[in-house]
């Protein structure tokens, strides 16, 4: 009998052949990620300490979108990402923003599981119940309901992988060939150019969600070390990327996730009547990721990037405005420590256990980093970001932009669609802190749980 896969090495393989199709479907996005590349050595020959083994790839991309329209759609997915290892983790609300749609992002979950390969698919599902037209909403209901995204030879190996558990590595080659078609751009509509028109008009997420034979992937993100020197290269050789990077402004402790974009490809489709048209779906993203941030720097990330978007829509004025009112937000690490901002891995010093012994079992962990016995590093962000998101789909609906509030979260609604409750990001980062704090006191031979100060 042959072995089986792990889901890591699944995963990968998954990701490896979206790069492939992606790149081939869309010649203007492999040239960025080339660009990209070229950023990066030059990053690394100039800094070649952040040249590490334990680094994030930066060959691979770290995350896809899509956007279904039914539970079913997005049941079959969440079905189809735990054989890859992913899991449904955060709620994304982007109706505040004019889209009719909310998202979870399916990723892995444990540190092991991210160095083998951090892909992650973050998935967007329509919420007809914001369609105020009924009419429209039975139509649209109809037209998803006649498409089927999987075929009979994938629907029978996800299932196989369901029930025992593991896939050959041939079934799984099959398994993941399958997956990618679910997610590969074809230009033809299942509707007639009226009805796309139609949908069109009341949002151009209605079109592209509802009138093809699938959830194409509309963009992959390469990873980057220096996302400025990224979006000056876009500049230069005609990318047209977004007007400013969405997130934090350039720092020296990175912290969440910075992106930028070159916008949305026109691309000619076909109707069943042999008619055309250019629909704008699929684009190409660039990511950087910092620290992740606890409950209360999230806080303060919030407050700061409501008060710079509210300043200016000027994107020359709100960038210097966003770096002005950043400055209120710690960038070094121990204060980021120190005031609870972010989540930090804890490691103890190689000989920092000789010097330890019960009497010292009441030092705090500040005595601990001071002295050099124990010290942290930064968790990377491996999740999203609600109005960088909104940011980026609304940048690529083409020249009309909808941005008028549509509604309000409603997490319970996708949960029931998804059949599954979603997973809270800072529980991870949480735990990941504090079993790295429980094996470092361990390591001292300090196994207490110590204050965070003296």
């Amino acid at each position: 009998m042959a072995a089986p896969i792990s889901a890591d090495r699944m995963r990968a393989m998954f990701a490896a052949r979206l790069s492939a199709m992606c790149k081939s479907e869309m010649p203007r996005y492999r040239a960025m990620a080339e660009l990209v590349g070229r950023v990066n050595e030059d990053v690394l020959v100039a800094q070649p300490e952040r040249r590490r083994d334990d680094a994030p790839a930066l060959d691979i991309e770290r995350h896809g979108a899509v956007r279904v329209g039914s539970a079913a759609e997005l049941v079959l997915l969440r079905r189809l990402f735990a054989v890859l290892d992913m899991a449904p983790v955060g709620y994304y609300d982007l109706s505040v923003a004019g889209l009719p749609v909310h998202s979870t992002a399916f990723r892995p979950l444990t540190d092991v599981a991210l160095r083998q390969n951090p892909f992650r698919v973050f998935v967007s599902l329509l919420r007809l119940e914001l369609i105020s037209d009924a009419a429209l909403r039975d139509e649209i209901a109809a037209i998803l309901a006649r498409r089927c995204l999987v075929t009979p030879r994938g629907l029978e190996l996800l299932e196989r992988a369901e029930w025992e558990g593991d896939l050959s590595e041939k079934d799984a080659r099959e398994f993941v060939g399958e997956a990618i078609e679910i997610f590969r751009w074809r230009p033809t509509a299942t509707v007639s150019i009226d009805v796309y028109r139609r949908l069109h008009a009341v949002h151009p997420l209605l079109a592209d969600i509802c009138c093809f034979e699938g959830p194409h992937i509309n963009h992959l993100a390469a990873p980057t070390l220096d996302i400025d020197a990224v979006q000056r290269g876009l500049r230069a050789e005609g990318f047209a990327p977004k007007d400013v990077i969405e997130g934090p402004p350039r720092r020296r402790r990175p912290i969440l996730l910075r992106q930028t974009s070159f916008r949305a490809l026109a691309e000619p489709i076909v109707f069943p009547d042999g008619s055309e048209a250019l629909h704008s779906a699929r684009f190409g993203e660039v990511e950087q990721r910092g620290v992740a941030l606890t409950h209360e720097g999230r806080a303060l990330y919030d407050r700061l990037l409501a008060a710079a978007s509210a300043a200016s829509s000027d994107a020359a004025a709100y960038e210097r405005e966003l770096d002005r009112l950043f400055e209120a937000f710690p960038d070094d690490d121990m204060t980021l420590w120190a005031e609870g901002l972010a989540h930090f891995r804890y490691r103890p010093a190689a000989d920092a256990a000789r010097d330890c012994d019960g009497s010292q079992a009441q030092m705090s962990i500040q005595d601990l980093l001071s002295q050099g016995r124990l010290s942290i590093e930064p968790i990377l962000y491996e999740d999203f970001l609600p109005a960088s998101a909104a940011g980026i789909f609304r940048s690529n609906l083409g020249d009309r932009g909808v941005t008028e509030r549509l509604g309000h979260a409603n997490r319970q609604s996708f949960e029931e669609a998804l059949g599954y409750a979603v997973i809270d990001p800072q529980s991870l980062y949480g735990a990941i802190e504090a079993q790295s704090l429980t094996a470092s006191l361990e390591a001292l031979n300090l196994p207490q749980a110590l204050p965070r100060l003296s």
